[in-house]
């Protein structure tokens, strides 16, 4: 059920990004483009949980999972500053 839970995830995070990417494509809003990106690298970042709790459970990804995560949030982070 876990897995499931992790796939669903992960394919929510890639539709936001791919969704914000169009409005960004759209309409020019650096905004979206720097939100759009963070979601991508969610989506890699849950698509890492996956691997590392279901498909190799002996092996840690913590460290990859979270530098991932800091990278996304700081995209995120420096599009708000940037365009306040």
């Amino acid at each position: 059920m876990a897995a499931a839970v992790y796939i669903l995830c992960a394919l929510t995070c890639l539709a936001c990004g791919v969704l914000l990417l169009r409005g960004y494509r759209r309409t020019r809003s650096r905004l979206l483009l720097w939100s759009g990106l963070c979601f991508l690298g969610l989506t890699v970042d849950n698509v890492l949980l996956f691997v590392d709790l279901v498909v190799l459970p002996q092996h840690d990804l913590a460290m990859a999972r979270n530098l991932i995560a800091l990278a996304s949030f700081s995209l995120l982070l420096f599009g708000l500053i940037w365009e306040s």
